[in-house]
């Protein structure tokens, strides 16, 4: 039902909304939704300053109750270029 629920918002707030896809997970620790979207509207669903990604999160965590519920926001190409960094394999501390 959660996965359902987000599934729903997200294609509402995207351009591409055939890309979505919300993968449900059961950890030791509670649940995980993650989300992956088109990398053109990965900005639309973190918003300005993480406010939409907030929202969902905050809807998400009401709908789940009691339950630990984790979000994760993830584009479709950044799975396939393997892994978080987006940088090209340097460290940038100085």
């Amino acid at each position: 039902m959660l996965a359902d629920a987000l599934d729903h918002l997200v294609r509402g707030i995207v351009s591409h909304p055939d890309d979505v896809h919300v993968r449900d997970k059961d950890l030791r620790r509670g649940r995980l939704l993650e989300v992956r979207v088109h990398p053109s509207d990965i900005g639309k669903v973190i918003g300005r300053n993480g406010r939409t990604a907030s929202a969902l999160r905050t809807v998400v965590g009401a709908l789940a109750g009691r339950d630990q519920v984790r979000v994760d926001f993830v584009d479709l190409e950044q799975r396939e270029r393997g892994g978080r960094g987006g940088g090209r394999g340097r460290s940038r501390r100085r």
